[in-house]
Order: C-alpha cells, then sequence, then structure tokens
C-alpha cells in the first residue's frame, strides 16, 4: 500500500466509521499497530456524534465529519481543544474523501456513500468496498473511475472478498461460475404466511453475523444477496447467468469460484468481518490477526441448499435488473431503501419490500443508460419518488 507523509505511516480514511463495518475497522487498525502504524486522515459518521469524537481523539484523526448537517454543532463542541477538524454534511464527505489519503474504507450505507467514494476512487485511492450501491447503482461508471483514478478496488463484503482471495489472476479466462452464499437469516425456514407478521426486531436478529439494522434486515429479505448478486457481476466481469447463489447455514464457507475443469476453489473461516476488513487494509499481505479460528472438528459438518425465489424474490428480482442493464440496479436499491424505512417505520409489512421494489421497477423499465452520474442520481430520485407512492397507496387501501 501507499505509505503516508513519505514515513513508514500508512495514511488511511474512513468513511462510515461509527457502523459496524467502521467500528471493525478501527478495531483492525488498533491490533495491527494503531497510531504507531496508521495515520488516520479522516473518520466520518452521521448522528452518533458522541461515537465518532470518541474515536477522532483515540485514533488522532486529522478530520472529522457528521454526515448530519445539525449535528455540527454538538461535533465540533465535542471536540473543541483538540486541534482535530470538523465539518458536516455532502460537502464534509467529499472533503473527507478527497483527503491525502492511500487507502479509503468506504463503509457509508445506502447511495450516501456513492459521491464521497466516488470522488476518493478518482484521485487514486485504494478503495477498501463495503458500500454495496456504489457497484449496484452505478457499476460500469464507478469501475471506469478506479480505473481512470489508478487505485485498487478491494471489496470488503466477506462473500466478494472470499471471490476476490479465490480467483486466480491467471486464470479469469478459465471461470465458469461464481457461488455467492448465503446463510438465509432468520426466516430461511419460515413460510411467506410467517414472514408477513415479523417486526423489525424480529427481523434484525441475524443467525450468525453481528451487522447494523440495514444489512440485517436485508439479510434477512435476502436483498442484501440481491445486491451482491448485481455487485459481483461489476467487481469480477462476469455475466449474470455465471452467478449462483447457494443458502449455507454455517456461513463458514463465504463463497466459491468454479473453474472449467471442474475445480471449485473456496474461502472458509468463522463469521468475522475483521478478517476481510485484514485482508483489504493489508492486501497483498497476510497479517495474523485475533480472531477465532476453525475447528474443523467441532464443526463437523456443512450443509447447503436452494434457495426459495418465491420466499425470497429479492434474488429473482436482481436477475431481471442485471438482465435488463442500464440503471435498473439503481431504481432496484432506491425503490428497496424507501420501502426498509417504511418498514422499521411499521407502515408496511416484511414481504411488502420486495413488492414495492418490484412494481417500482416495472414502472420504470424504459430509462437509458447513464452516461454520468447526474444520470444515476436523477433515477435514483425518481424510484424512489415511486416506492413513496406506492407505500402511499397500500397504507390508503389498508
Amino acid at each position: 500500500m501507499k505509505p503516508g507523509n513519505g514515513t513508514d505511516l500508512r495514511r488511511i480514511t474512513i468513511l462510515g466509521s461509527t457502523g459496524s463495518i467502521g467500528t471493525n475497522t478501527l478495531d483492525v487498525v488498533a491490533q495491527l499497530g494503531g497510531r504507531d502504524a496508521f495515520e488516520i486522515a479522516a473518520l466520518t459518521g452521521n448522528g452518533n456524534v458522541a461515537l465518532l469524537a470518541e474515536q477522532a481523539r483515540a485514533t488522532g484523526a486529522k478530520l472529522a465529519v457528521t454526515a448530519d448537517d445539525a449535528q455540527y454543532d454538538n461535533l465540533k463542541a465535542a471536540l473543541a481543544g483538540t486541534g482535530i477538524e470538523v465539518a458536516a454534511g455532502r460537502s464534509g464527505l467529499i472533503e473527507a474523501a478527497e483527503r491525502d489519503a492511500g487507502w479509503v474504507m468506504a463503509a457509508i450505507v445506502g447511495t450516501a456513500g456513492l459521491a464521497p467514494t466516488l470522488a476518493a476512487a478518482k484521485r487514486g485511492a485504494d478503495i477498501a468496498l463495503a458500500n454495496k450501491e456504489c457497484l449496484v447503482s452505478a457499476g460500469d461508471l464507478f469501475v471506469r473511475a478506479v480505473a481512470a483514478g489508478g487505485g485498487r478496488l478491494i471489496p470488503v463484503d466477506s462473500e466478494h472478498s472470499a471471490i476476490f482471495q479465490s480467483l486466480e489472476d491467471t486464470q479469469r479466462h478459465a471461470v465458469e461460475r461464481i457461488v455467492l452464499t448465503a446463510s438465509g437469516g432468520p426466516f430461511r425456514t419460515w413460510s411467506r404466511e410467517q414472514m408477513a407478521g415479523v417486526t423489525a426486531d424480529v427481523a434484525r436478529a441475524h443467525p450468525n453475523w453481528s451487522m447494523g439494522l440495514k444489512i440485517s434486515i436485508g439479510s434477512a429479505s435476502m436483498f442484501n444477496k440481491a445486491l451482491e448478486m448485481i455487485e459481483a457481476k461489476h467487481l469480477f466481469g462476469i455475466e449474470p447467468d455465471q452467478i449462483e447463489v447457494i443458502v449455507h447455514p454455517q456461513s463458514i464457507i463465504h463463497s466459491m469460484v468454479g473453474y472449467n475443469d471442474g475445480s471449485v476453489i473456496a474461502q472458509l473461516g468463522c463469521p468475522d468481518m475483521r478478517t476481510a476488513i485484514g485482508y483489504a487494509l493489508t492486501y497483498p499481505i497476510r497479517t495474523k490477526l485475533n480472531v477465532d479460528r476453525l475447528d474443523f472438528a467441532k464443526l463437523a459438518r456443512l450443509d447447503f441448499e436452494a434457495p426459495d425465489e418465491v420466499r425470497f424474490p429479492a434474488l429473482r428480482l436482481a436477475r431481471t435488473a442485471m438482465q435488463r442493464g442500464g440503471l435498473q440496479g439503481a431504481v432496484m436499491n432506491a425503490a428497496e431503501e424507501i420501502a426498509f424505512q417504511a418498514f422499521i417505520a411499521s407502515r408496511i409489512g416484511f414481504l411488502d419490500m420486495a413488492e414495492i421494489a418490484e412494481a417500482v421497477m416495472e414502472r420504470m423499465t424504459d430509462i437509458p443508460p447513464a452516461l454520468s452520474m447526474d444520470d444515476v442520481f436523477a433515477a435514483d430520485g425518481e424510484a424512489r419518488a415511486r416506492a413513496a407512492e406506492v407505500i402511499a397507496g397500500k397504507e390508503k387501501a389498508a
């Protein structure tokens, strides 16, 4: 990786430091030497300014940014006398991304992370990508921006990290299929009738991973896996029909690559995001981390089953989006984000999220491919507005 300031220190930025990926990234940084090994150019968070300020003080960050403009004064007060710069809002996020850091963790959830991550990519930073929307909503544009900037794109999602680690650079022509594993979430064995009445508190309880609210509920609905399918297409330059999903309840095999000689190479490990984060931070070198090791004797078995696209229609919607191409990924993602907000507010049911996303996709089949990020944001905005209309119609009919 690129050293900072002409010293052995490596300068890094964490976009989304207060979320689950961000806090795990800081844990990995601490394990690998903390302030003696890394210089933190910038940290960004959203509404949790107390945690953001605590992180900034502990790491000696040069800049702390809250995405919430209304929290600027609170963050400034929390960091008074420290010498740490403070900023807020979208412009503050862009400023953080543009700071001179060779490695940037892109962990802002949702399309809010698109603009700052793109800014970091354009200036040539290595991007540790935990934000799915950069590729789901703006895949071709984002990949081109990374290539033009000259940095590297290193996936952090456990599934894509597993594929990245299992791909042989000299044998990409021989890749036959990519197999994304899915835990199946808390409702793997539930009927649609059972799922219809679940609340956000029930849906957020993932059986294997400790994650934030959005990702946990996305796992329960399998929308996360749907987004990962689209993401894999752009990350690894493969065709939609080469992407498979298999339910693997133990979450030990994180994903696999199948080659044309019948070989399948898989990456295994205990469910812990710090493994993928550490790999991205030190790539291509592996560094010792304090995470659990697999005990195969205790594990005893690994189970697999085909996903049910009737109970989990998000997977089918992802295939539709990939087949249609263009901005269908952006439309699906935006509609799902609005539906998710309505679900956690108890305005709609769990199964309604997929129905709303599909309804919006069917209303927006004729949008042209994106020529710029403005096109992406326009499609995103229209999809959000249409999703809000569908939700309002459901509420009126209830």
